[in-house]
Order: C-alpha cells, then structure tokens, then sequence
C-alpha cells in the first residue's frame, strides 16, 4: 500500500538557496522512493493572507513551478497542481470551519503571536489580523484532509497545525461518519537530516531576514558576489580555520559528498583563506545549479508549457477530489436533489424530470474565450470543454461530438479521460465519469 505524502508551498517570493536545499531538493528525492504517492501543491491561496501585491503572487507562481521541474520534479510520477485550480478545498475548508471550534484557532501559534505583539505595543489584540490569518489553520486542513495524506512533511513550528487538523477530522467524522470514517489522521513528518543552511549573516537563511544566496534569480553573475559577501572571522591566510563553526563549511557540507566536504574541511584547517574558500564554495554549487538553471530559463520562457503541466495536475488531482466532494456533500447534507419525495410531489417531480434531457451549453467565460458544457438530465455538469477563440467552433465541435461514438474520440491516461478532434484538445475529465458522459452524448444523438 502506498503512503500519500502531501507538502505545500506559498508563493509569495522567490525560490532561494536555502528553499532548495531544506524543501524542494529532499522533496523530489522522496517522490522517486517506492510505496510514495507525492502530492505537492503552490499554496496560492495561502499567499493571500499576507500578500497583497497581485504582481508578486502572479510571477511567484510561475518562478516556483519552473524551479521545481527544473529542480528534477517529475509530473507523471507525483500530483502537482496550484491550490487555486482545486474548488473542491475552499468548498471543503468552509464544511470545516462550521465543526471547528473558535477557541481551537484562538491557540494557533501564528494568532497568538500577532495579539501578544500588538498588547506588547499597547495597540487593540486584533489589531491588522485577518480572518485568512485568523482560520489559516483550517485552510491548511482542507488541503491535507482533501486528499486524505497520510505524511505531511513540516518543520516543527507548524507541527501544532497537524494536530489540529486530526482534531478537525475527527469532529468531522463524528459528526458526518455514521460509522464511516471520511477521512484518515494525517501524521507528521519531521526529517532532522534535511539541510537548515545558514544564510550571509549566519543565521537561518530567510526572505525575512534579507540575507538569502538567490538559487536561479540574476544567473550565474549573481551567486558568487552573493556567497562572498558571506560573514567570515578575521583570521588570515595561513591560519587554521574552525570548519565545524564555519558557515561556509555548513553551506559546502550540504552540495558536496562526503569526500569533498572532508578535503575542505582539511583545506579550512591548514589555513586556506577565506577567499579562496568562498571561490570553492561558489564553483560547488554552481557545478549541481547549471543544469537547472538551464532548464528553468527556458521553462520561464515558456509559461504555457508551464500552464500546461499544471493544468494536467489539477486535472489529475481534481479526479479525486471532485468525487469525494460529492460524497461529502452528501453526508452533510447537501444533496443535488432529495432522494424521496412523497406523494403527489414525487409524481410531478418524476414527470418533470422524465421531460428533461442532456445538453450541450456555450458560454464566454472571464478571459473572453469561448466554451462549452455537458450538462446531465439532472443538471449537473459532466464537463467542461478547453477555451477557444471562435465561437463557431464551439457548434463544430459538439456536432462531431454527437456524430462519432465518444470511444473514437477519447482517450484515458492515469485516470484522465481527454476527447481529442482532429488533434485538438477538446476536453477533459475524470474517468470515473466516462459512462456519463457516454450516455449522456449518446442520448443527445439519438434525440
């Protein structure tokens, strides 16, 4: 049996050395293990709470997406997709917040920080806090409860987040189960071997503290002025080095093998310089960054193939959640129609019904494209077509739609169904609804 191992990641910034070597690096090392179902997800719903710069958020998104696929993250092996192509956790992040207790957030860390900042500078408790930082927890639990992870790999500040969300779902199951359980107790995952690298002044490297080296921003010209400016002690040339409290040697430690690190450790120790200790530390990194660097730039050339490979993750993440959903709709109540109705009211109900058939629908959505949906007798949507540019080729295509057998026209890959038309993606949709949309198609045809 596979473990469902779930990780996120906010895009409110740009990916830096220190993001690749604690994060992304030992993420994409553990999504080739075997037994490992990897969900990895831009939390971009996330970056709202404390990001109010739409421009900051939109490039974030395409800098972090690039970094991880130029960093060796493989699409066809995990789940990768962006929080907000994913309606079904918003949907299930508000059925959560109606069975969580406020006092439950009232001690989230994150919240308490923020009251006890505001009384230690005499100012009201919520003082600049929002609901989104308020319920972030929630948030959080939604998109782990979603596809029920097994292992959410954390650093220990957000291990109280974990906990609360097995709180959150185990009221949820309380409530809603009747003797069924939705969703499973998700575990932490803490790695204390993964590489916490010191940043130019020596502590953590983080955005926060402005002392980050960049990963790809600004290319090869913009690492080693940054890894000089790296704060060293004052011995000279000549002097044994501490290696063990040297910041270079930590950063070294975590690109080099074990045999490299040793010679520099050696080296440090028998006095090399500090300058020519940060030009071997420079030409290390730059020996495992080229490669990728290369490939992100090229990826960043393309944002549509970017679009593309995230598009093909929502659709595969949303064949689980978009069922799922309807079984947890279900359990809380709201359903698409009654299951009964009494009476002459069942009567009437089953009359009108028995009138109603499938339909194809057109419409222009926000972006001025052209669409068109699959609606079932009931109503319900079966799919959703790829945007076009000329309305006419809407009616084209749902006429060769009714004309061919869908069996012609669809193919199903990792549980994806996609109608192609003269090699024209045309839509795509969750296997799960393939005999649906089958009768569906065939049902207009024949009327």
């Amino acid at each position: 049996m596979n473990t469902r191992v779930l990780t996120g990641i906010t895009t409110s910034g740009t990916p830096h050395l220190g993001n690749y070597a604690g994060a992304i690096r030992p993420s994409i090392q553990a999504s080739n293990l075997p037994g490992v179902d990897a969900f990895y997800f831009m939390a971009d719903y996330h970056a709202l709470i404390k990001c109010g710069d739409p421009q900051r958020i939109a490039r974030s998104r395409l800098e972090i997406a690039a970094t991880w696929i130029a960093a060796g993250l493989d699409p066809e092996k995990v789940t990768f997709y962006r929080q907000s192509d994913i309606p079904e956790i918003p949907e299930l992040c508000w059925m959560l917040t109606c069975v969580t207790a406020k006092g439950l957030m009232n001690r989230a860390h994150a919240y308490k920080a923020s009251v006890d900042q505001n009384l230690a500078k005499q100012v009201e408790p919520d003082d600049g806090v929002n609901m989104g930082l308020f319920s972030y927890p929630i948030l959080m639990a939604a998109d782990i409860l979603m596809f029920n992870a097994n292992k959410v790999p954390v650093g220990r500040d957000q291990i109280q987040h974990i906990e609360m969300t097995r709180d959150i779902a185990q009221r949820f199951n309380h409530l809603y189960g009747q003797g069924s359980e939705f969703f499973v107790m998700p575990e932490v995952q803490i790695d204390d071997d993964v590489a916490t690298l010191p940043g130019l002044d020596g502590r953590k490297m983080s955005k926060s503290y402005d002392n980050t080296i960049p990963l790809f921003e600004g290319g090869a010209k913009a690492l080693r002025p940054a890894i000089m400016r790296i704060v060293t002690d004052s011995l000279e040339p000549g002097q044994p080095k501490d290696a063990e409290g040297s910041h270079l040697f930590s950063l070294y430690r975590a690109f080099a093998t074990p045999a490299e690190s040793l010679d520099f450790r050696q080296q440090l120790e028998s006095g090399l310089g500090w300058g020519d200790a940060k030009n071997l530390l420079a030409a290390r990194i730059e020996q495992e960054l080229a490669p990728m660097r290369e490939r992100y730039a090229d990826l960043m050339d393309r944002p549509d193939r970017i679009e593309d490979i995230l598009q093909a993750g929502a659709a595969k993440a949303r064949s689980l959640s978009q069922p799922f959903m309807a079984r947890l709709r279900d359990a809380v109540g709201l359903r698409a129609a009654p299951a009964v109705v009494a009476g002459k009211r069942a009567g009437a109900a089953d009359k009108k019904q028995a009138g109603k058939h499938a339909r194809f629908v057109s419409f222009r959505d926000e972006a001025g494209k052209f669409r068109f949906r699959l609606l079932g007798a009931d109503g319900l949507e079966l799919l959703l077509s790829e945007p076009f540019d000329n309305p006419k080729a809407i009616g084209a295509l749902t006429q060769a739609m009714q004309n061919a057998p869908l069996s012609s026209l669809a193919t199903e890959d990792n549980g994806i169904v996609q109608v192609n038309i003269d090699g024209t993606l045309v839509a795509s949709f969750p296997a799960a609804k393939l005999e649906s949309v089958a009768l569906a198609i065939d049902g207009l045809s024949q009327g």
